[in-house]
């Protein structure tokens, strides 16, 4: 070959290798056998026996896609996502309300309608399809059954002086129980400062704040804790290991004992890194196979409204919310106002 010749082929070929190897990169990210889930906590359980755990390796198992899992409070793990929103790195977040919302409001969140999804409610996805629930749930709080023989019945109970250093709850802004507290207490004494008075009084027996649920019901198992807060599904499954966890919903005094739903909703990251793979896990979370394990594996209430569960843990589910009042919390005005909330519960509590 001419010596000219020659230079120009090396040339061409330094040139043309940076270019194949950006190509050979993107291919590959795109092709990665992974799908990352940030989750708020309560789906995985405490020894691998969650719902969580069972469909995640049931998906990995049919599609060769590792689910890499990441958990936090709802709050917390919306604040993640939106520090990363230039550099995405889940592709797939679960919270619950009004985290979702906020999520959605972001920017975070992209559309896609799960397959499976027009079986859901409207009321428990998103009408522009950026989110889905994957497990309905409702609000509720847990005492120790052991120490005390009968459950509480009202927020007022809460006060007395057995419950000093013994009552603690998740904190409102960070945790979605937490934030719960806030939407319960706000619905039952009838307004924003009521519900921030009686919060106020409440503080003199709180123990401080807890970023996670998760962790109270083996504190109050263990009876360092006489209450807390927490969720129909995730302490239902606790309780099948933490004997000594009963679920209760505080009504004001003269009133009915309240809750509303809570349910866990998914949507797909925006920009994820392996948005395809996202998509799958959506898809597989929402089929009727997973669905009807919600309840028998998970402790929960299915999302689709055509899977009918009739084992045990549901029937036990049923009855635990039975006679219990549901209300619908506008989320719009929670998710407008959530700050301004969190802000008058801190100032009210010095938190």
């Amino acid at each position: 070959m001419p010596r000219n010749s020659l230079k120009l082929a090396i040339a061409l070929s330094l040139l043309a290798t940076p270019v194949l190897s950006a190509c050979g990169g993107n291919s590959a990210a795109a092709d990665e056998k992974a799908v990352t889930v940030y989750s708020a906590d309560g789906l995985k359980g405490e020894n691998g026996d969650g719902w969580y755990d069972r469909i995640f390796k049931d998906f990995e198992k049919q599609t060769g896609i590792k689910v890499e899992y990441v958990e936090g409070g709802s709050g917390e793990m919306v604040q993640r996502a939106a520090r990363e929103k230039g550099n995405p790195q889940a592709d797939v977040i679960v919270t619950l309300p009004p985290f979702i919302q906020q999520a959605d409001g972001k920017g975070l969140l992209q559309k896609y309608a799960p397959k499976g999804s027009d079986q859901v409610s409207g009321a428990d996805k998103a009408a522009d399809a950026t989110w889905t629930s994957v497990v309905n749930n409702y609000f509720g709080f847990i005492y120790n059954k052991n120490e005390l023989k009968q459950a509480p019945t009202t927020w007022e109970e809460l006060l007395e002086g057995k419950y000093k250093n013994k009552l603690q709850y998740s904190t409102p802004g960070v945790a979605g129980d937490g934030t719960a507290v806030l939407i319960k207490a706000m619905h039952d004494f009838g307004g924003e400062k009521p519900a921030m008075d009686y919060l106020r009084n409440l503080q003199s027996n709180n123990v401080g704040p807890s970023a996670s649920t998760g962790k109270l019901a083996p504190k109050v198992d263990k009876g360092e804790l006489l209450v807390a807060n927490g969720d129909v599904q995730m302490n239902f499954a606790q309780s099948k290991t933490m004997p000594n966890l009963g679920i209760w919903f505080p009504a004001k005094d003269g009133g009915k004992p309240t809750t509303f739903a809570l349910p866990y909703a998914a949507g797909l990251v925006t920009d994820a890194p392996h948005t395809e793979n996202g998509r799958k896990l959506l898809d597989f979370m929402l089929s009727q196979d997973a669905q009807k394990q919600v309840s028998e594996i998970g402790g929960g209430f299915s999302a689709r409204q055509d899977v009918k569960a009739t084992d045990a843990n549901a029937t036990a589910l049923a009855e635990i919310i039975d006679g219990v009042e549901v209300f619908e919390p506008d989320w719009d005005d929670i998710d407008k106002n959530l700050t301004s909330y969190v802000d008058a519960w801190k100032s009210a509590t010095d938190s």
